[in-house]
């Protein structure tokens, strides 16, 4: 089973779609096998993370750009890869660092998440794009 979700974002930031993916699994016929998430662009990312306190999100996001920030900033000199804007190359190593793939047992028809888990698109750019995550259920 195959469904194709598009995610909007408004720009850097982590997106929560735990409710999509787990309203997908409970239509499938398997009551157990393994969701596979997989991100389809090169500058954004996953993660499985705390989804109870919204603190942890913006931790996150400001840990990921003090780590790699825009290519204008002084340290960035040393990237090349600067056509499509200052925030490009870095959200490609970003989502070099992170997952662009997760795979999430199913168990019972339900998503074995663990009970303050989510599942995120991380945006790495900072203008709004589209973005499409593949579900694949399988079992």
């Amino acid at each position: 089973m195959l469904r194709r979700l598009t995610i909007e974002t408004r720009g850097q930031g982590i997106y929560e779609f735990t409710q999509e993916a787990a309203a997908f699994v409970e239509e499938g016929q398997s009551r157990e096998g393994l969701l596979t998430v997989f991100v389809r662009h090169t500058s954004c990312s996953l993660l499985v993370q705390e989804n109870a306190d919204p603190s942890v999100r913006r931790d996150l996001d400001t840990f990921l750009r003090r780590l790699v920030p825009p290519a204008s900033d002084a340290q960035m000199g040393w990237i090349t890869h600067r056509e499509e804007g200052p925030d490009d190359m870095p959200a490609h190593i970003k989502a070099a660092l992170m997952q662009v793939s997760i795979g999430i047992p199913v168990a019972d028809g339900r998503l074995m998440l663990g009970t303050w888990q989510g599942i995120y698109l991380f945006e790495h750019r900072d203008r709004p794009h589209r973005r499409e995550v593949v579900l694949h259920l399988a079992g």
